[in-house]
């Protein structure tokens, strides 16, 4: 270590000092949140702008669907989990068996739209039929209307998924998915098969529509932003938060941020709908 010349006794030990243990930087306060896929654009994208102004908050945000992320926050390995569902009773039994109370809180609604590719020919579809795709009870095209005798390629969320909780209580009404149903973890892996294969159907969160893909009116309503609101597109829900009852102050401010009015202007943004 090269020392400076011309320096006083008591600068030259304040000096030493400093060079061998330097100020320790700022805290940070690291926030984990985990769960839906279909949350996850929204609280990325919040995550984001909550720390331009909140540099000493570092939060990481992962998927892996509701009841992963509802499971992770239970056994203490996360914050917050994200959720497209609601919390299930024994999910409750098992975080109060811990000591835990966890609440569900609604930051957003949205609506499962069900999509083909862009060349099929149908532009709407019934729940009741939708329900017979999904079981099994039709396997072609040709039962749909459409000319050619073409299988269906039926693809669902995987079962840890709240969306697929969601459709499988509004469609499937309990009944038992069909065994052949392509099974994959993320709206996104839907949307790029869906995307790629002319024989498909699936179905996505309303924010992950685009023109690569097509979405079917349900029973004659479309899946749009004021059928929500009004009530009456079919497979509308409301997506949450699920929170500890004990909440340290920097995850309370975040939470704080997503209600404020910036916050939800944010949500509306990705395509979602507002609490307010």
């Amino acid at each position: 270590m090269s020392i400076p010349k011309n320096v006083g006794r008591l600068a030259l030990f304040w000096w030493l000092i400093f060079s061998l243990f330097p100020l320790p930087a700022k805290a940070e306060y690291l926030l984990s949140i985990q769960g839906s896929t279909t949350v996850l654009p929204i609280v990325q994208l919040l995550a984001e702008e909550y720390s331009t102004s909140h540099p000493e908050v570092n939060i990481s945000v992962s998927g892996g669907g509701s009841g992963i992320g509802i499971t992770s926050l239970i056994d203490g390995a996360i914050d917050i989990a994200m959720s497209s569902r609601p919390v299930a009773q024994t999910e409750v039994e098992k975080a109060q068996a811990k000591g835990l109370d966890i609440n569900p809180l609604v930051i957003a609604y949205d609506a499962i739209a069900v999509i083909v590719h862009p060349s099929n020919p149908l532009s709407e579809i019934s729940t009741e039929n939708l329900q017979k795709i999904y079981t099994g009870e039709i396997t072609h095209w040709q039962e749909l209307g459409w000319e050619a005798s073409i299988p269906l390629v039926a693809i669902s969320r995987d079962f840890a998924s709240g969306t697929f909780e969601v459709f499988n209580q509004i469609v499937l009404q309990g009944k038992d998915l069909r065994p052949d149903a392509l099974m994959l973890v993320s709206n996104l892996a839907i949307l790029n098969e869906v995307s790629f294969s002319p024989t498909a159907i699936g179905y996505v969160g309303l924010a992950y529509l685009n023109d690569r893909v097509k979405a079917l009116a349900i029973d004659g309503v479309s899946p749009t932003k004021e059928a929500v609101i009004e009530g009456s597109y079919p497979l509308a829900r409301p997506l949450f938060l699920v929170i500890p009852g004990d909440l340290p102050e920097a995850a309370q401010d975040f939470i704080d941020f997503i209600l404020s009015e910036e916050g939800q202007t944010a949500i509306e943004s990705e395509g979602f709908i507002g609490v307010y």
